[in-house]
């Protein structure tokens, strides 16, 4: 017989506990992997320093590093007499040691608010349709209504303008504040508290919000799909990404295994899901509307990303980091990262965040404030826009220009199958590979007919609205990048010794009475 004692099966069974709570991490291509399975950033291997806990990063420092995964440079590896160094193609830059990144002599001027013309050593500013150009400081100002910065707080959702002036209260009290959407097609806003999300219409005579899910918690981000008609949002408490229809009753996770999910944007134009993840391993990722096709943005350099909003005309995310004390922004495919503003002053506890024009709106949960910088360099602007806000959270700014039209429902159930959205499947999945949707194709013939006339429906739909979309929306989509178009870019980081990146340290709802 085999004696074990007590603290002996004690320390086994907590090994094992610790076994099945720490899967293996997987490195990715920037990162070298440690003995003990740690990953840290490859600029760190045979650096003179131990980055790596069991410092196995220190070890056979004479053998040539760029035999191994290429030295986790992007492009070229140079093996130097100790260590390594990699290198880039004359038309290409090397960020954070080792990923190269394609020059972008606009981005890196930041001098547009939206469009950019280089031509030699000079810029050209253009705006997009429905904005117009400043003629005193060059700027792209909307046309059309005023917009108005929307925030939740501890005693309900508050209205104001730009500036800071004209508050008014649109709700009383809803509880602990949280995050904050809209609508503005259909002159609606969202928001949230510890247990339910609240819908209320702007035309409503009573201006009394509904609750649209009750039971729901942990809920941290939240936004509008303004084509499809599709609410997601983001739950720590399920660790997921979570998406509903408009005018349903039931939702379903859409992106699972998540660690300590925060913020999420869509961008439907284009077809983009955006959410931050601040958990073990922070992130931001994207996706398709459907939550396939997953893309990790931003990996580095990074804490814990609270708040993302897109800035639409640029095609440019910005993201709060409250560890880093930052906003930065990245391009959609993940290049062309800088940060914006950095200050312990005005960055303490972010949550809201939204761009607009040539600014960048925020929530600040510690100031108890509402503040706002230059989306471009946080140090040429940065005011607190209203003080002695209880619990300050979601923030978002209402004019139409920001959800701009786009391909509807009918389009993208051609793509989707007839049973996309269906409640009873999962939203917004792909049909083609469904067994029970094939078996019943190939035994209903009525349903065989009644799917070829919504496919020839979605043709001619789409005919009619691109010959239409041609004159009067021509630069909406072209103010993208493609997806066809775009590059792998796991680890975008701040590109090294640019000064640019350390910046100091027609219709909508009138205003409710």
């Amino acid at each position: 017989m085999v004696l074990i004692s007590a603290g002996l099966l004690y320390a086994i069974l907590l090994s094992g506990v610790e076994s099945v709570q720490k899967p293996e991490q997987v490195c990715v291509s920037s990162q070298f992997s440690c003995s003990d399975g740690q990953c840290v950033h490859h600029s760190g291997r045979c650096d003179h320093h131990e980055d790596c806990n069991d410092g196995s990063d220190e070890k056979n420092c004479e053998e040539n590093e760029c035999e191994v995964n290429n030295g986790g440079c992007s492009h070229h590896c140079v093996d130097e007499p100790l260590g390594f160094r990699c290198d880039c193609p004359p038309d290409m830059r090397l960020v954070q040691d080792t990923r190269c990144e394609d020059m972008d002599p606009c981005l890196d001027a930041d001098v547009c608010d939206q469009v950019c013309v280089h031509s030699n050593i000079s810029y050209t500013c253009e705006c997009r349709h429905g904005y117009m150009k400043s003629s005193g400081t060059g700027r792209c100002l909307a046309t059309g209504d005023t917009a108005a910065v929307v925030f939740s707080s501890s005693e309900g959702i508050v209205w104001m303008n730009p500036d800071g002036s004209e508050n008014k209260k649109i709700t009383n009290t809803t509880g602990t504040s949280g995050a904050l959407t809209s609508h503005t097609a259909d002159n609606t806003l969202y928001w949230t508290n510890t247990e339910h999300i609240y819908r209320l219409v702007l035309d409503a005579l009573d201006h009394e919000p509904t609750v649209m899910f009750s039971g729901v918690s942990g809920i941290v981000g939240l936004a509008v799909d303004w084509i499809n008609e599709v609410l997601y949002w983001t739950s720590n408490s399920t660790g997921a990404v979570h998406a509903a229809e408009l005018n349903g009753c039931e939702h379903t996770p859409l992106i699972s295994g998540l660690s300590s999910p925060t913020a999420v944007a869509v961008q439907p134009v284009v077809g983009f899901l955006f959410w931050a993840d601040a958990g073990v391993s922070p992130r931001i990722e994207r996706s398709g509307l459907n939550g396939q096709n997953r893309k990790i943005l931003v990996s580095a350099i990074i804490q814990n990303p609270v708040s993302i909003a897109l800035d639409v005309p640029r095609g440019l995310l910005y993201w709060a980091d409250s560890g880093l004390n930052t906003v930065s922004r990245v391009a959609y495919d993940g290049l062309h990262r800088k940060t914006v503003v950095e200050s312990n002053g005005y960055l303490n506890q972010p949550f809201g965040l939204a761009v607009f024009e040539s600014s960048l709106y925020w929530t600040d949960r510690l100031k108890a404030a509402i503040c706002r910088a230059d989306k471009h360099n946080g140090a040429l602007l940065k005011v607190t826009l209203i003080s002695g806000v209880s619990s300050p959270a979601g923030l978002l700014i209402y004019h139409r220009l920001l959800q701009p039209p786009g391909l509807k429902k009918l389009l993208l159930l051609c793509v989707w199958g007839v049973e996309g959205l269906n409640h009873t499947k999962p939203l917004l999945s792909d049909t083609a590979t469904s067994p029970a949707k094939s078996s019943m194709l190939g035994s209903d013939s009525a349903y065989i007919w009644i799917l070829s006339l919504i496919v020839f429906s979605c043709v001619l739909f789409a005919a009619l609205f691109h010959y239409r979309r041609s004159g009067t929306f021509s630069s909406s989509l072209s103010q993208f990048p493609g997806e066809s178009t775009m590059k792998e870019s796991q680890d975008p980081l701040v590109a090294a010794g640019d000064p640019e990146t350390h910046a100091d340290k027609e219709i909508m709802a009138p205003v409710p009475v």
